[in-house]
């Protein structure tokens, strides 16, 4: 009888121990898409704001250079017709080329967290700024294949940007993981 007892508690032991263990990786699980979608948007706000900062430094197109942009990206769902002349603005064109920005930033976010996860030994610098020139490769050569209005947007300063947003969303990532480590370490 005893013995029964014994492996009946062992039993509802292991049981208790794999769902708090479940529960705790839900828990994890949750955190890692929050820092993803956390790093994704970060990146896109920070290298936005610095493309728009060296075009007001370089060139003399702000606010064109911004509206083109937005109707470029805008005419992957609205369809080319929304594309410039006139490169003015548009409220639809920036909702729809806002939608479009996150929406992409958080998924590449998310591939860089998957990659850094397997290059550990890599610095987040060197990690962030590689991503952000492959980035720059597969979007202004790539998919240019696809959406030809972008070659337009070849460029140093998209260059940058592109190394900016890298940079960005993998130290906001790493930052905000290394903060729900030692949260979870503590309990």
């Amino acid at each position: 009888m005893q013995v029964f007892l014994a492996e009946g508690f062992l039993l509802q032991s292991i049981s208790v121990a794999i769902r708090n263990e479940m529960n705790n990786c839900r828990a994890n699980l949750k955190s890692v898409w929050l820092s993803i979608v956390l790093a994704g948007i970060a990146a896109g706000i920070v290298s936005t704001l610095i493309q728009m900062l060296l075009w007001l430094i370089f060139t003399d197109g702000l606010p064109a250079i911004l509206y083109r942009d937005a109707r470029l990206t805008a005419a992957v769902i609205l369809g080319i017709s929304v594309l410039p002349p006139p490169a003015t603005f548009d409220a639809t064109v920036m909702l729809v080329a806002t939608l479009i920005h996150f929406s992409l930033s958080v998924i590449y976010a998310a591939l860089l967290a998957s990659i850094a996860a397997f290059l550990k030994s890599v610095s987040a610098f060197l990690l962030g700024i590689g991503f952000g020139g492959m980035l720059y490769l597969v979007n202004l050569y790539g998919f240019t294949m696809i959406f030809p209005w972008f070659d337009q947007t070849r460029g140093w300063i998209t260059l940058i940007a592109h190394g900016v947003f890298g940079l960005t969303a993998i130290l906001v990532y790493q930052g905000l993981n290394a903060r729900v480590s030692v949260k979870n370490a503590q309990h």
